[in-house]
């Protein structure tokens, strides 16, 4: 049996890590993104992305220290959902490409992508991270925490995110020009008027 506490440490080392290199994806993404054209939709629920994965993660490890931290009879379980959540993700941000984000930035014009994960899924990056908030937490027994966090994402996903998606997403193919395989290709911004 692995040491509890070496592997709650080691989770929690490699969702910072994850998360830390997520964000300067996401950032440098977003600079090519906005050099684009690109616009942003969504920007007043972004916040509470912030206050729910440290959140989670705080409340996996406090909670998993009250307990033991004996992983759950299942460990094996929640720890291979927990590995194939983080495989989905990366697949969706390499199906994405420079165009993945944290924040919801379009194109105009743009075409949806329809390639790897995409092809199956509408949502496969919030599929992915929706099983990470769960299954982490319950690898410890940290059942609060994992009903809290997916019960707020559910929320910030169901409430604002997917709809303000959605009409991005919506919005930008009203803009997209009627032969997508015009002068620029597909997933280029129309041109405009004066150029």
């Amino acid at each position: 049996m692995v040491n509890p506490d070496l592997l709650l440490l080691a989770l929690v080392v490699v969702v910072l890590v994850q998360r830390g290199v997520e964000l300067w994806i996401a950032r440098r993404n977003e600079r090519w993104a906005r050099s684009q054209g690109a616009v942003e939709f969504g920007a007043e629920h972004y916040r509470w992305f912030f206050v729910l994965h440290p959140a989670w993660l705080v409340g996996t490890v406090v909670e998993a220290l009250r307990r033991g931290p004996e992983p759950a009879t299942l460990w094996f379980v929640w720890l291979g959902l927990f590995v194939a959540a983080g495989v989905l993700r990366y697949a969706s941000i390499f199906a994405l490409g420079q165009r993945w984000n944290t924040r919801i930035l379009v194109l105009p014009g743009a075409a949806p992508i329809h390639r790897g994960p995409y092809r199956a899924l509408k949502h496969p990056n919030y599929v992915a991270v929706s099983v990470e908030l769960l299954s982490l937490p319950l690898l410890f027994d940290a059942w609060i925490t994992a009903v809290a966090a997916s019960v707020f994402n559910a929320v910030l996903l169901l409430g604002f995110r997917i709809p303000r998606e959605v009409a991005a997403l919506r919005w930008a193919h009203a803009l997209r020009p009627p032969d997508a395989g015009a002068p620029g290709g597909p997933g280029r911004p129309p041109a405009t008027p004066e150029g």
